[in-house]
């Protein structure tokens, strides 16, 4: 079971302000705070906040606690500025959520860390004020049923992605090799050992629109696509359909067959829970403005079918943010996409990508909702040696963020990306150590130890 804990804190009259975000920063005459903690895992936890103004107007906010253990210490904030002296923290409002009206709330996260306890926070106050609670009873965590039973439908709340429960989740599993190549490897048998036995979340599933794939036979690959969002559903796993744009790299080349193709999957699959749709694999030699353009084109058709879908955006440098192009995420922050309940892809190869991507990933996640549609664990080309000691630490740093994560590939491609030995689709066996790849046997073992998704 993951800890989870709430504290709700009332404060009363609150005078004697000093101005955070104007001259005359005014705080209501009652407030509540409240607090939990979302997730934890070893060493480390989730938090988020909840400030709701029950007073007149406030033109500024400063909430501040303390972590009762040395060891808790708050690692990176999002929604407010967050800063830490010694055991006492303060979260501050932001430019664009420090003014809160009357009944109007703040919600603000961080990720901490700990080496002892994790022991709930104390003297809470809202500028300066004591405010007094209680702790309340800790929601429950999932024990049973597959992921889609358990979290329903998927929204985007903040920088996570969130389950029914409005609880941050993260979802690990598989992407598929091209369908019009590794068709034999995703058939019931193999959908039964990803759901059963690597006990997957998701499906990713990777529609090639060139190379042989989409544009040459567009009603088939659709129609391949829908059967899998329906096998993936039929065993509660989430469907990830990938419009898998590679070359050529700039996303508009392939506008008119994204609408279409979109149009099309969304109208048919509207009434699912578990679809996701991923609209660009991996702009490449484009900027991050005509790959923004062409989200901003293709969301609309998505969105009139299917309102309620997560949409995952693909970003520049093959995904990588803008990293892989000497860029950062300060484009996508800056100018993000003009649309609601959103996410945006980051890819990387473990041999290949390493420190200076993975400080763009934790820098990024304070500001933006990601999800890891694809990585492998060896390099860039799909090939060469499994770099276990990357793989490793980008996992544990994906599961401290809570990012969602699928990985390249669920296929027996001749390529130490795939995680099936050549010839094992199509034989029904696919958990056992003998069909297995060092890096399959790595991703089944990660995959497969307990999500405990919140349902409270």
């Amino acid at each position: 079971m993951k800890r989870f804990l709430a504290l709700l804190a009332t404060c009363a009259t609150v005078l004697g302000l000093t101005a955070l975000t104007g001259p005359q920063a005014v705080a209501a005459a009652g407030c509540t705070a409240d607090y939990t903690i979302t997730s934890q895992w070893q060493g480390g936890f989730q938090a988020a906040v909840k400030v709701t103004n029950l007073g007149t107007p406030v033109t500024g906010w400063k909430l501040t606690f303390a972590l009762p253990d040395a060891g808790q210490k708050v690692v990176q904030g999002w929604n407010a500025t967050w800063s830490q002296s010694g055991s006492a923290v303060t979260a501050a409002g932001a430019d664009w959520n420090g003014t809160l009206a009357t009944g109007a709330t703040a919600e603000a996260g961080f990720v901490g860390s700990f080496t002892g306890a994790n022991p709930s926070p104390t003297a809470f106050a809202l500028n300066g004020v004591a405010c007094t609670g209680s702790t309340g009873e800790p929601p429950a965590d999932s024990d049973g049923g597959t992921p889609v039973d358990v979290n329903g439908q998927l929204h985007v709340c903040g920088v996570n992605l969130c389950n029914q429960y409005d609880r941050p989740v993260q979802l690990r599993g598989m992407s598929t090799h091209g369908i019009q190549w590794f068709d034999a490897c995703y058939d019931a048998a193999s959908l039964d050992a990803l759901a059963n036995d690597w006990k997957s979340d998701l499906l990713r599933i990777a529609m090639y629109v060139q190379e042989d794939g989409y544009e040459t036979d567009p009603a088939g690959f659709t129609r391949r696509v829908n059967d899998l969002v329906d096998m993936a559903e039929a065993r509660g796993m989430y469907a990830l359909i990938d419009f898998h744009t590679l070359t050529p790299g700039d996303p508009n080349a392939n506008l008119d067959r994204a609408k279409t193709f979109f149009a099309s999957v969304a109208a048919r699959n509207a009434g699912k829970k578990n679809v996701i749709y991923e609209i660009a694999n991996e702009p490449n030699g484009v900027s991050w403005t005509a790959v923004k353009s062409y989200a901003e084109q293709v969301i609309p058709v998505i969105r009139a079918a299917d309102p309620d879908a997560v949409v995952i955006v693909g970003t520049r440098g093959w995904s990588s943010l803008g990293v892989s192009d000497g860029s950062d995420e300060s484009e996508v922050v800056n100018s993000p996409v003009d649309a609601t309940n959103i996410m945006y892809a980051f890819h990387f190869y473990a041999a290949s990508h390493k420190d200076a991507y993975r400080s763009t990933l934790s820098r990024a996640a304070a500001r933006l909702p990601l999800f890891v549609t694809e990585f492998g664990t060896v390099s860039a080309t799909g090939g060469g040696a499994m770099d276990r000691a990357s793989t490793t630490a980008w996992l544990d740093l994906l599961d401290q963020l809570k990012i969602s994560y699928a990985n390249w590939t669920y296929s027996d491609a001749s390529e130490s990306s795939a995680a099936f030995r050549p010839g094992t689709c199509g034989g029904g066996d696919y958990s056992g150590s003998g069909v297995l790849t060092e890096s399959g046997t790595l991703l089944k073992n990660r995959i497969s130890t307990p999500d405990s998704f919140p349902t409270g």
